[in-house]
């Protein structure tokens, strides 16, 4: 009887550690499978990731982004909670995320993934741009102005994958003539992309754009941008909410947010129409142009703004938008600090002035706008540069 229970102990030793070296082994080719391809050689990360891999990074380096890596459609890239990712190649540095490929970028308050170019200097890369499946009104697809990608579709609840607590700092490079990078830009990203804790900062052109789609957003930081600090074209259908802008000192940037349907047709379809709540937009020193401009046809509904050192509060531009906001009760809950000269003005398509109707808003000057008046947002200090 007791060679039968030596007999059992030994063999169930013998499966025991038989189990722990095939789990080690399981561990090893884990790692080895993650760290493949261009995430290889951290001081030249360039390329493509292809159909079916995934490319996960390691957060204890810094990468450097010496020309384009692009998502392919069926790729992952994992960008760890910390890792520095680094641009020296200019206008040949971005990162494009192609239809069907996916970006995991998840960061964290106290690690956030960070962009950035060596030069440290606003427009010397290009940013970070996601195309999508979901709708657009520009066609059934549309190509990107930079980077060559397809972009649009069928498909409202796509997945480009996540966005949370990145910062993207010196973006937006002149790519040619009446051609720039953005710092963050989503062509069709669908409603299942999550995009929120994002900071866009110092860049050369805009902060943040949306090209249609269904995506939603929150906690978005855009301060001392070249351009407009928050823009949307070509039917974007979605939510923003908590938004806090800031244009550099000396006042140099555009609107704080840009609102459009299609350029070359304003009621194309399906219309933006997005619900933005919860904005804080801050303008230069001296009373700089326009917080909120809408026009080209877009619809918008706004709740609780708080706008500041701007000449025009909202301004709405187009027969189609005008009808749409003016009287109906579109933007409330808003605080025009007395530095703001027109609270709110309205323009046909024509030029010629509208009477914007007593019903078009509402005031509260208690607004909190993104969620501390005029002051920083709490859930934006630190990670953000925000202090």
């Amino acid at each position: 009887m007791r060679k039968n229970y030596l007999k059992l102990f030994i063999a169930a030793a013998v499966i025991s550690f038989s189990s722990v070296i095939h789990s080690c082994s399981e561990e090893e080719d884990t790692t080895t499978i993650a760290v493949v391809g261009i995430a290889q050689d951290p001081a030249n990360f360039k390329g493509e990731v292809s159909d079916g891999q995934v490319v996960t990074l390691d957060a204890t380096k810094v990468y450097v982004l010496n020309g384009a890596v692009r998502i392919k459609s069926g790729g992952k890239l994992v960008i760890p909670a910390g890792t520095r990712i680094v641009a020296t190649a200019g206008i040949e540095s971005y990162i494009m995320v192609e239809q069907g490929g996916q970006i995991y970028a998840n960061g964290t308050p106290a690690s956030p993934v960070t962009f950035n170019s060596s030069a440290a200097t606003a427009g010397t890369w290009g940013g970070v741009m996601i195309c999508g499946k979901a709708p657009i009104n520009t066609g059934s697809t549309a190509t990107t102005e930079t980077g060559n990608a397809s972009y649009g579709g069928t498909v409202a609840t796509d997945n480009s994958g996540s966005l949370t607590y990145v910062r993207i700092e010196n973006a937006g490079i002149t790519f040619a003539a009446d051609k720039n990078f953005n710092g963050l830009s989503l062509y069709g990203v669908g409603s299942d992309t999550k995009v929120e804790n994002i900071a866009l900062v110092n860049g050369a052109e805009d902060g943040i754009q949306l090209y249609g789609g269904t995506v939603n957003l929150s906690n978005i930081v855009s301060i001392n941008n070249g351009d407009d600090a928050f823009v949307w074209t070509d039917g974007w259908i979605g939510t923003a909410t908590n938004i806090y802008t800031k244009r550099r000192t000396n006042g140099a940037g555009n609107t704080g947010i840009k609102g459009i349907n299609n350029a070359l047709n304003a009621d194309a379809s399906p219309r933006s129409n997005p619900t933005i709540k919860n904005v804080t937009l801050l303008g230069g020193t001296s009373g700089e142009s326009q917080a909120i401009r809408l026009y080209s046809g877009t619809y918008a509904n706004f709740e609780n703004v708080v706008l500041s050192d701007w000449t025009d509060g909202f301004s709405l531009e187009n027969n189609s938008t005008v009808a749409y906001i003016n009287g109906q009760s579109k933007i409330t809950d808003v605080f025009f600090d007395t530095n703001v000269t027109n609270k709110i003005t309205a323009t046909a398509t024509d030029g010629s002035a509208v009477t914007v109707l007593p019903s078009t808003y509402s005031e509260k000057p208690e607004a909190a706008g993104a969620g501390n008046k005029l002051a920083s947002p709490a859930w934006a200090i630190g990670w953000s540069t925000l202090q």
